[in-house]
């Protein structure tokens, strides 16, 4: 692994650039209507912690705190679903003494009962009111007792070509749309624009059912696409976070980086740079 030292030095230099300009914009008088526009961003920034799989917990949470966002999803890397009591109090402690929500779990795999009540019950004690998941077809029903038992949400998250269960959006939506509201979808827009679809056309086909969004750009439009810094893919983010603000959307926009596992600081703070540039433009 690279220097460690040297990593944080890069990503903190990228960090305070983004912020420098951000504040720039900001003390710009008088307010323009793009300013305006930004302002009326409901949406809230987080980062989901896969993107930092091959870091620990508090390095993990020091950088998502960097790139000054609210919201932290974990994955199983950061807080094992067989975690025991105290694992999980002490996660949330540290969630909170870095000024972090634990929104959210997931990607969370459910292939059997027993795995549906273990992401549940571990969803439960961390606090966390939504459970990014993907479970087997024929558990959606029992899925469903447990969002109305528990009151935690069910988002459904996509995986592009290849995948069997839930390719698209669309395809996850047609199995939940008449289940209860908290049955919904976590629309991941990277995979989303691999299977040759919109990215905004789908968020606004589902919107009633989108709880959570992972935010990502690719290198392609097909199964070939990978993982890039957002602003150098294929995805139009200017017109996807237009909808974004004109649909209203509330929920969590959530930074999944699946590139550079041994570095990822910099292309994340890029990529978070980028998206805040695109807001404070929206005409």
């Amino acid at each position: 692994m690279k220097n460690k030292a040297l990593i944080l030095f890069r990503s903190l230099a990228i960090v305070a650039i983004v912020l420098f300009v951000s504040a720039c914009n900001a003390n710009q008088k008088p307010e323009t209507n793009d300013q305006r526009k930004a302002s009326e961003v409901k949406f809230k920034f987080g980062v989901a912690s896969y993107s930092l799989r091959k870091f620990d917990i508090d390095q993990t949470l020091a950088f998502s705190k960097q790139l000054d966002v609210d919201y932290i999803a974990f994955k199983s890397f950061h807080l094992k679903l067989d975690a025991t009591d105290a694992e999980i109090a002490e996660a949330v402690r540290k969630s909170k003494e870095y000024g972090l929500n634990l929104y959210a779990g997931g990607v969370i795999y459910m292939k059997s009962e027993a795995e549906v009540d273990q992401a549940f019950e571990y969803a439960r004690k961390a606090g966390m009111e939504m459970i990014v998941g993907v479970p087997s077809h024929e558990l959606l029903p029992y899925v469903e007792e447990k969002v109305k038992a528990y009151d935690i949400k069910l988002a459904i998250h996509n995986h592009g070509p290849g995948d069997k269960l839930y390719p698209s959006a669309e395809s996850a939506y047609v199995l939940i749309k008449d289940m209860d509201p908290r049955m919904g979808l976590c629309i991941d827009i990277g995979h989303t624009k691999r299977i040759g679809r919109s990215p905004s056309q789908d968020v606004k086909d589902f919107f009633d059912r989108v709880l959570d969004i992972h935010i990502k750009d690719v290198t392609k439009a097909d199964h070939d696409g990978r993982t890039c810094e957002i602003g150098r893919g294929v995805i139009d983010f200017n017109t996807f976070l237009n909808d974004l603000v004109e649909l209203g959307y509330d929920g969590v926009v959530a930074l999944e980086f699946e590139k550079d596992g041994d570095d990822p600081f910099p292309g994340m703070a890029e990529s978070m740079g980028y998206i805040r540039g695109v807001l404070s433009t929206l005409k």
